[in-house]
This record gives C-alpha cells, sequence and structure tokens, in this order.
C-alpha cells in the first residue's frame, strides 16, 4: 500500500508562484512513476504533470507546459510540482498520484494510488 500527502495549496493572485509537494510512503519510491492531476467541481479529473523514476521521462499537459515544473527527490520520498505565472483558470484540487510501475502515462486510469488533495485558488 502507498500513502501520498499532499501540501503546499493556497490563495495566490494571478501571476504568482506555488510549489506543491506530495510526501510518499509505503512502496520503493524511486521505481514509480508520479503523477499530478487537477480537477474543479463537474469535470473530469485531468492530467497536469507525470516523471518516471529516475526523471528521464517526463510529461505535461499543454496548458502547463512551460509555467510548470514537475520534479522529485527520491532520498526523500517526495514529488513537487513548481507552478508559476498562475493563472485564474489554474484553480483546482490538485491531486498527486502513483503508478504501480515505471512506465510512463498520463491517463488517469493507470495510477493505483491517489492523495487526499489540495486546494488551489488563484484569484485577486
Amino acid at each position: 500500500q502507498v500513502q501520498l500527502v499532499e501540501s503546499g495549496g493556497g490563495l495566490v493572485q494571478p501571476g504568482n508562484s506555488l510549489r506543491l509537494s506530495c510526501a510518499a510512503s509505503g512502496r520503493t519510491f524511486g521505481n514509480s512513476l508520479m503523477g499530478w492531476f487537477r480537477q474543479t467541481p463537474g469535470k473530469e479529473r485531468d492530467f497536469v504533470a507525470g516523471i518516471t523514476g529516475s526523471g528521464g521521462t517526463i510529461g505535461y499537459a499543454t496548458s502547463v507546459k512551460g509555467r510548470f515544473t514537475i520534479s522529485r527527490d527520491n532520498a526523500k520520498n517526495t514529488v513537487y510540482l513548481q507552478m508559476n505565472s498562475l493563472k485564474p483558470e489554474d484553480t483546482a484540487v490538485y491531486y498527486c498520484a502513483a503508478r504501480n510501475s515505471n512506465f510512463y502515462s498520463h491517463n488517469s486510469f493507470d495510477y493505483n494510488y491517489w492523495g487526499q488533495g489540495t486546494q488551489v485558488t488563484v484569484s485577486e
């Protein structure tokens, strides 16, 4: 079993930055694909970014490419999402997710474990 705990969400003005963290426990973290997804009320959970165990493969949703950066520290069992130039449309609950393998995917159904989510609100 894997436990994922997100932190770092909050209220921020447009154009500012936030960094989300996701602490993982219960599995060999370095062998797991990790991802960030986000969801707004009434909509499906959308892919934001993903990173393989060694960081060799990284992917981003088109809407965040160039503004968000995913990274991981395997020694700390933690994955990060640095979010810059935030926009109101980035407002959502952000979820960390882990897969039981290291194969890259941006599909939510390929991820086996999920955190509880952290709210990010971008507003004046």
